[in-house]
């Protein structure tokens, strides 16, 4: 069993805190297929603040294997122009999105052709980066717990996984504190401030240096540093993920030459990836490897010019509640911010200003992956080429 009202609190953490949904907006719902008891409460709850109308949109994991399954090959990459004029048409119309993570179907694509799996893109990844960038649409993303979910987190605990899970997801979200708004704005304060301390020191480069990793990441002149608070172009302020513990920027795209080596599984479209390898040249994914998952990884880094290139790198203290719990949740969402990752594909234009907006790495695609553990140890290198430590065992050095 769930937390007495855990799905109501966290449907108005979702809509309050991180869409921060307007009176009058147009809000848009997207879920999967098993997650409809979320998607009603969130529509409840959206038009109690004010909203004009709630548009719930479902997924259906298993019509996605249907297609990667019996699809001819050379029809896998095609999305109908109609997805992508949905997403173009929520910025034009400053709606506001919430996205409902956590699986409902873990492990469906196991047993089919990973390159296969791989060439499936997910829908609307170029035009949702295009809103992105553009900042007109007040969006957030928030984790729903299911059987089938927990049952992949928690396979010790039988039919006891779900409500351990909802423990779990209750705590990360800071929904066990008398006011979870305000736990909230109080760690971002925290993350605010490591935000512009790194802002303020002007780096050349970070190194991430760990078990398997020894990768220089280089910065660009006018990278500015921020936490997942962001405010849109009409200026409503909003959370684009909850639970979100990261600061984060991007980097120069031409400037990566190393090693990396992921510290928590990743799953990417349905495909568990373990143990992810990734070898840099002059800003360029040149080698990718992996123990499970590698060849669907291989296609997705070979999707465009841009997703072999780094589009984001963001630093995880160790203070925030995912990671000490330990858990690793099979979810990106959750764990990039149990850890400091990296991500290949589109970056992001406001954490830079003036001519480094046109180095900010471009791609139809964004793959997280994380990079970081108390053995990975982050030292920023100055301008003038000195080394200070930024990161040492999951703390703040700066």
């Amino acid at each position: 069993m769930r937390p007495e009202n855990a799905i109501v609190q966290l449907a108005e953490l979702a809509v309050g805190l991180g869409a921060n949904v307007q009176s009058g907006q147009i809000v848009a719902v997207t879920a999967e297929v098993g997650q409809e008891e979320f998607a009603r409460v969130l529509t409840e709850t959206a038009y109690r603040h004010g909203a004009s109308f709630v548009d719930v949109s479902y997924w259906d994991p298993h019509v996605k294997r249907a297609r990667i399954a019996h699809a001819a090959d050379d029809t896998l990459e095609f999305v109908p122009p109609w997805y992508g004029e949905r997403i173009l048409a929520l910025g034009e119309h400053r709606c506001a999105t919430i996205a409902v993570a956590g699986t409902t179907a873990p492990g469906l694509l196991n047993d089919l052709d990973p390159r296969r799996a791989g060439c499936d893109q997910l829908p609307r990844v170029r035009e949702s980066a295009l809103v992105l960038a553009d900042r007109t649409t007040n969006w957030t993303i928030i984790p729903f717990p299911t059987a089938a979910w927990a049952q992949q987190v928690h396979p010790e605990l039988g039919d006891k996984a779900l409500e351990r899970l909802w423990e779990e997801v209750v705590h990360i979200c800071r929904l066990d504190e008398p006011d979870p708004v305000a736990a909230w704005e109080e760690r971002f304060a925290v993350t605010g401030e490591a935000a512009a301390r790194l802002t303020e020191l002007q780096l050349d480069a970070l190194r991430l240096e760990g078990p398997g990793t020894d990768l220089t990441i280089g910065l660009l002149p006018t990278s500015r540093w921020w936490n997942a608070r962001f405010t849109t172009v009409d200026g409503i302020e909003h959370t684009p993920n909850i639970p979100s513990e990261e600061v984060f920027t991007s980097p120069d795209r031409t400037r990566a030459d190393g090693v990396v080596r992921s510290t928590k599984p990743l799953v990417l479209g349905g495909t568990l990836i373990r143990g992810l390898e990734v070898r840099f040249e002059g800003g360029r994914a040149v080698d990718v490897s992996a123990e499970e998952g590698g060849e669907t990884m291989e296609v997705r880094v070979a999707y465009d010019e841009g997703a072999s290139r780094l589009g984001e790198v963001a630093l995880v203290d160790r203070e925030g509640r995912i990671g000490k719990t330990g858990t690793t949740f099979f979810d990106t969402l959750i764990d990039e911010n149990a850890a400091s990752h990296l991500a290949l594909g589109f970056g992001f234009p406001f954490a830079v200003a003036g001519d480094d907006v046109e180095r900010v790495n471009r791609s139809g695609t964004h793959i997280d992956f994380m990079v970081g553990s108390a053995d990975v140890r982050v030292t920023g290198i100055t301008r003038e080429g000195g080394e200070l430590p930024v990161l040492v065992d999951g703390a703040w050095q700066i």
